[in-house]
């Protein structure tokens, strides 16, 4: 549909001041980034972008991500212009309680919000995600119909700011874009020379065209933001250019038609005040009233290409049908993929596949394990590490590698980019057609922070795997060795961390991730061998799935219950043997693989488990805080210190984890509980 540039200016408009009505009436918000980037972003949305409003999430729709996610309402205006569901009354509610429109867009809370962005860094980080999970997605799919058709070509486009690309987490996603070719990557920079202290001059100064360019990236520069044949042509060659991602910066100005605020850094994060907008819109010969304001042949140009689209998606599910008809096989796989199919048993199956191992041997050794054995039973399963695939030992099969042009493989080579790759990872999670894992030692959760509250707060089934789980890597010392980490990676809301002591717990551990649709899962494994455990039950996959249970078992009510994870199971059992026999009739010792299922069972079957007429002792090699909430005024056996450079087992005698020295120090406790009794 052309427009004459009377009506493309009114259209572009309408987007500036819904956003400007919407940050006004909240009062609260960012109206500069939208009336700066109105006009790319209509001719994104118009001329390019594929979306379907009543399937938001149809496969081979165009994704665009709103990396600058301050500027909320941009999108959402455009969502609402679409026919998304997204109402004017969503409008009028932006930033409020409960309201489609929160502050910052939000994966699962506004139909057609590809990404939870706002942390800055992030967006552009999860399209690259985003961008590889197409890839790969097409590398099992494209097998053309009789008539050329295939099911993913689309793109996945986005508008990132200054800031993103000041932030370090894009530069590592950035480079394994350029790395890997994904020409289907294609962002729109809003280049506006503002940051919230002033001139982007101050502090970023480099060339950033050629810095993408070293990256591996498509460049290009547009000089005027309002200039809509220019971007346009500028995404058309980014289009053409298949090899490469593509960034197009844009020069724009922030707060455009504001006559007092526009070019500075107080249009960024705050409503230009009543006086500011009535003289935004005289200048830009807008309508005072009413506010929120969509004219008549503006909607019938959003109704025009949403025909448009929608009759694309049709005709996409057509021939998709057909497809599926000639290529049944692939169509099996398509359907195990986009619902990320698991088998029911996958908990046993995985349990068997690691009923051989009963020699002494370390959690990340016996996941090796398991993940093949899931991999041949889990088609979505993919994941890499930051070069450490040697030590964390996360690769699915041993040559099935992601490389440029080739994306059929489930391993990916993140390199030294742990921030990157949790960034990454969230991309394909978003996505939704695979299942992705990451790896890293566990002290390096801590560059990894961010994107795993992101896949929290999202509901995305990101697997973030963490070996070298504690003092007992050894020699590295204490810059490699995680003391806090636990504690403080457990009091992320919605994050579900397995720390397993054996191969049945670490095949549970797994399985529950795999199987975890709604959220993301944590798996912290040992470096060192441990003891295997003697179960005074047979073992019971389904009471492992549950987070808790006893691994040894009291006579009657217990007296004393031993509460311990991963490494230090082996270790408390061992100790539990050196207690006066009379008193370790009366223990109970139980494993805790993840406490954060233990936390929701309701309250009496947690203090069925663990009575709280019992004395209660929690035993972690970890800074031990957050036990309290378990053992109460109980004993809680951690390290409050960091660790140290020597062999393991120098460390466990220094320490105190070595079963005499826990066996000793919950003797003395009980002995001191009873003379203050």
């Amino acid at each position: 549909m052309t427009l004459s540039k009377e009506l493309e200016k009114k259209c572009i408009d309408t987007i500036r001041f819904l956003a400007v009505d919407a940050v006004e009436k909240a009062n609260s918000g960012h109206p500069g980034m939208p009336m700066g980037c109105a006009a790319m972003a209509f001719v994104l949305w118009n001329r390019h972008l594929r979306y379907d409003p009543r399937a938001p999430r149809w496969a081979n729709r165009d994704r665009f991500v709103l990396s600058a996610g301050h500027g909320s309402m941009l999108l959402y205006g455009l969502l609402h212009l679409a026919g998304f569901d997204v109402t004017m009354d969503d409008l009028k509610s932006f930033r409020q309680l409960h309201s489609k429109t929160p502050g910052h867009p939000e994966f699962g809370e506004t139909p057609g919000v590809e990404c939870t962005t706002g942390p800055l860094g992030q967006g552009i980080s999860n399209a690259v995600g985003l961008a590889l999970s197409a890839k790969m997605l097409a590398a099992r799919a494209n097998t053309p119909s009789k008539s050329g058709f295939i099911p993913v070509d689309h793109y996945v486009y986005g508008i990132c700011s200054d800031g993103d690309l000041m932030e370090g987490v894009s530069a590592e996603a950035a480079s394994f874009a350029g790395h890997q070719k994904l020409g289907n990557l294609i962002f729109l920079y809003d280049d506006n020379h503002i940051s919230i202290e002033g001139d982007t001059n101050i502090t970023f100064t480099e060339d950033r065209l050629k810095r993408f360019e070293a990256y591996g990236w498509h460049t290009q520069q547009v000089d005027e933001g309002n200039d809509a044949d220019a971007i346009d042509r500028a995404i058309q060659a980014a289009k053409a250019e298949t090899q490469r991602p593509s960034l197009i910066a844009v020069r724009t100005v922030i707060g455009f038609g504001a006559p007092h605020k526009a070019g500075t850094r107080h249009a960024h994060g705050e409503p230009l005040g009543k006086e500011e907008l009535k003289a935004a819109k005289e200048a830009l010969s807008w309508p005072l009233e009413p506010t929120f304001l969509i004219p008549d042949d503006v909607h019938a140009v959003w109704a025009a290409r949403r025909a448009e689209n929608e009759a694309l998606a049709d005709r996409w599910h057509t021939e998709f049908s057909t497809w599926t008809e000639e290529h049944p096989d692939l169509a099996a796989l398509w359907r195990k993929l986009e619902t990320r199919e698991v088998p029911a048993d996958l908990a046993q199956k995985l349990a068997d596949a690691v009923k051989g191992i009963t020699a002494a041997e370390s959690t990340r050794k016996i996941s090796q394990t398991v993940i093949q054995a899931a991999a041949a039973l889990v088609p979505s399963m993919a994941g890499g590490s930051a070069d450490l695939e040697p030590s964390t030992f996360t690769a699915i099969g041993k040559e099935d590698w992601v490389e440029p042009d080739h994306f059929a493989g489930r391993t990916f080579h993140f390199g030294v980019r742990e921030h990157g790759m949790g960034a990454i990872i969230n991309g394909l999670a978003y996505e939704q057609f695979f299942i992705p894992h990451s790896a890293t030692f566990l002290i390096f959760s801590d560059y990894m922070r961010p994107p795993i509250r992101l896949a929290a707060i999202s509901g995305l089934q990101s697997i973030f795997v963490f070996t070298h789980d504690s003092i007992f890597l050894g020699e590295d010392g204490p810059t490699h060795q995680p003391i806090e980490q636990l504690a403080s990676l457990r009091t992320i809301p919605h994050l579900q961390l397995w720390r397993p002591a054996d191969p049945l717990e670490t095949a549970v551990a797994w399985a529950s991730a795999l199987s975890r649709k709604d959220g993301p899962s944590l798996l912290s494994l040992t470096r060192q061998k441990l003891a295997p455990l003697v179960r005074s039950a047979a073992p019971d996959v389904n009471a492992v799935l549950r987070g808790a249970y006893a691994v040894a078992e009291s006579e009657g009510t217990p007296e004393l219950v031993i509460v311990a994870t991963g490494s230090e199971v082996a270790a408390a059992q061992a100790a539990l043997a050196l207690l006066d026999p009379s008193l370790r009739k009366k223990t109970r010792l139980v494993s805790m693989p993840c406490v954060e299922r233990f936390i929701a069972w309701p309250r009496a079957e947690q203090e069925a488990l663990v009575p709280p007429s019992a004395k209660c002792v929690a035993v972690e090699a970890a800074g031990g805080l957050d036990w309290y909430r378990i053992v109460g005024r109980g004993l809680v056996i951690g390290i409050d210190g960091y660790g140290a450079s020597a062999p393991e087992k120098v460390l466990a005698d220094h320490y105190g984890f070595t079963p005499q020295k826990i066996a000793q120090r919950i003797g003395a406790w009980l002995q001191s509980e009873s003379h203050t009794a």
